[in-house]
C-alpha cells in the first residue's frame, strides 16, 4: 500500500496542490506612458536556455491581464529581474506589490523600495530600459525574445471581459485565456559587489545571500515566506576518469591539435559526459592561438580565460 496520498490538481497547482519552494522576483517594466517604471512581485520566473544557444533566457509565467504582461504586450520588451533578500521588512513590501487589479499608479504610490538605473544603461539615456531596485541581491536585465513563436503576433491584441480569446501560443506570449509565458533572455547580470566577490572566490555558505523564498502553497488569506536555512555543502562524488579514456576522446576531437599527457591529467575530473565540450573548447582556443601541440602550460592558460569568463560582468 502507498505512503502517499493523492490530491486533485486544480488551477494554481504550485499554489493549492504543492509545496514548492521558489524565489520571489520584482519585474520591473515601462507602464503605458513609455517612461515611468513599474514593478510586480512574481515567483513563476525560471531559467530557460541555460547552454549551448549562444545565450542564456528566463521564462516568466504571468496572468496576462496583469500590468507586467500588458506592458510587454502592448509597450516595451525590456525588463528587470530583480531578486530580493528576506529582511527588513520586505515581505510586506513585496505582498502589497503583487495585488491583482491595481493600477501601476496604485502600486508605485505607496512602493517600498528604491530604483535606479541598470547597467545596460547606467546614464538613463535609454527610454525603452526600465529601472532596477537598489534593494536586490542581484538583477537580471532582459529583452522579451517576442520573435520565438512569432509571439509578437499578440502585441496590441485587446482583452475581452478580462481574457484573451484563442489562438493561444505554445510556449511564448499569449498561451491560454488567462495565462502568458514571457521568453527573456538575459542581457546582464547585476550582482551586489560582496556577493560578486564569493562566486568569484569560490562560493563559500557563509556569504550566501539571505533569499527571501516563497513556498509555493499560498491559502485565502497569506503569502508563505522564508529566509535560506543554513546551507550544508556535500561534496560531490570524485570519478576520476583514466588518462588513457580520457587520451582517447582527445585524440578523435580533431587532427590536427594534440594534447600531452601533462594536460590530459588536468582533465581527469571532467565528468564523461562534459569531457567532448571542454576539448573541443580547448581545440577551438588552440586554433585561434595557432597553437598545435596543447601542454600543461595552455591547458592553465586556458583554464585561466575560463575562470576570468566566469566571473566577467556583461
Amino acid at each position: 500500500m502507498s505512503s502517499f496520498k493523492d490530491l486533485r490538481i486544480v488551477d494554481n497547482f504550485y499554489q493549492t496542490s504543492s509545496y514548492i519552494p521558489m524565489a520571489t522576483v520584482l519585474v520591473s517594466t515601462l507602464a503605458a506612458d513609455g517612461k515611468t517604471t513599474s514593478v510586480g512581485s512574481y515567483s513563476l520566473c525560471f531559467p530557460y536556455y541555460i547552454a549551448g544557444k549562444g545565450y542564456y533566457a528566463m521564462i516568466l509565467e504571468a496572468r496576462n491581464s496583469s500590468n507586467t504582461a500588458q506592458h510587454l504586450l502592448n509597450n516595451a520588451s525590456k525588463v528587470a529581474l530583480n531578486y530580493m533578500p528576506a529582511g527588513r521588512g520586505y515581505n510586506k513590501k513585496i505582498v502589497a506589490q503583487s495585488w491583482p487589479g491595481d493600477t501601476p499608479q496604485e502600486k508605485m504610490k505607496n512602493f517600498g523600495f528604491n530604483l535606479e538605473n541598470g547597467l545596460c544603461d547606467p546614464e538613463g539615456k535609454d527610454p525603452k530600459r526600465p529601472k532596477v531596485v537598489s534593494e536586490a541581491y542581484q538583477v537580471f536585465e532582459c529583452t522579451w525574445m517576442k520573435d520565438l513563436e512569432n509571439a509578437y503576433e499578440d502585441c496590441g491584441r485587446q482583452l475581452q471581459d478580462g481574457e484573451y480569446p484563442g489562438p493561444y501560443r505554445s510556449f511564448n506570449g499569449i498561451t491560454s485565456q488567462y495565462g502568458a509565458h514571457f521568453i527573456l533572455r538575459i542581457d546582464k547580470v547585476l550582482m551586489k559587489p560582496d556577493l560578486w566577490q564569493n562566486i568569484i572566490d569560490g562560493v563559500k555558505g557563509k556569504k550566501w545571500p539571505d533569499i527571501l523564498i516563497c513556498h509555493g502553497y499560498r491559502d485565502s488569506k497569506n503569502f508563505w515566506f522564508a529566509k535560506t536555512p543554513r546551507l550544508i555543502p556535500e561534496m560531490l562524488p570524485i570519478r576520476e576518469a583514466t588518462l588513457s579514456s580520457v587520451r582517447y576522446a582527445a585524440d578523435r576531437t580533431d587532427p590536427t591539435v594534440h594534447f600531452t599527457d601533462d594536460a590530459l591529467m588536468l582533465m581527469l575530473n571532467v565528468p564523461r559526459i562534459f569531457l567532448p565540450t571542454a576539448l573541443k573548447g580547448c581545440v577551438a582556443w588552440a586554433k585561434e592561438n595557432g597553437v598545435t601541440e596543447i601542454t600543461e602550460r595552455e591547458m592553465k592558460i586556458i583554464n585561466d580565460k575560463r575562470a576570468k569568463e566566469k566571473g566577467k560582468t556583461k
